[in-house]
């Protein structure tokens, strides 16, 4: 039900796709379907962003940077933080078909009141999550002391910016700019804009 209404979505949009429809194409009766999902296409729509997009970050950043991670260096936090966001963009890029309906339907995450309110409090949790490993990285003296939820939401924009970079020219987010989209967003980060003018 889940892959035929991710596949309506993604040729219709949400306010084209049908509940008629995915149930045709799931090869189940309309009755089936909401018995499974009492709220229809709304609660198809929050299953699949809730499974494909914010699901499986939760788990990305845990094993990217694990408890034991190296965060008292400041080359053993960059390569954390590295690895945080090449997790980042590999589970996006495996799942850039829903990623993509989410994408071009963001909007209705902001305009629509029970959508949003779930979608935020799910993103805070992983806000949160992002939050601590900042927490940590400063703690151990190799972050600037700085709001740790601005950082992680600098963090999580600045990639899901070049996310949408890759995605809207079809390019693979494996290969921005001729390199390795994690290590330029981590230089970038890390050591920023300016020229080495020492």
């Amino acid at each position: 039900m889940l892959d035929a209404a991710l596949a309506v979505f993604g040729e219709h949009g949400f306010d084209g796709a049908t509940v008629d429809e995915i149930a045709e194409r799931a090869e189940f009766g309309k009755g089936t379907l909401y018995n499974y999902f009492p709220g229809g296409k709304d609660e198809l729509y929050l299953t699949l962003f809730d499974e494909h997009v914010l699901g499986g970050l939760a788990s990305v950043i845990e094993s990217a940077v694990p408890p034991d991670a190296d965060l008292a260096t400041p080359a053993g936090a960059r390569d954390a933080f590295r690895r945080l966001i090449a997790g980042l963009l590999a589970h996006f890029e495996a799942n850039r078909s829903v990623t993509m309906v989410f994408m071009r339907e963001g909007h209705r995450m902001m305009t629509d009141p029970t959508i949003r309110v779930h979608v935020a409090g799910r993103f805070e949790r992983l806000m949160d999550a992002v939050a601590r490993l900042v927490e940590r990285a400063v703690a151990a003296g190799t972050l600037r002391d700085l709001p740790p939820h601005a950082v992680a939401h600098l963090l999580m924009g600045t990639v899901r910016g070049m996310l949408m970079a890759r995605l809207a020219d079809g390019a693979d987010c494996a290969d921005p700019l001729g390199g390795d989209p994690a290590d330029f967003l981590t230089t970038v980060l890390f050591d920023g804009l300016l020229a080495d003018r020492a």
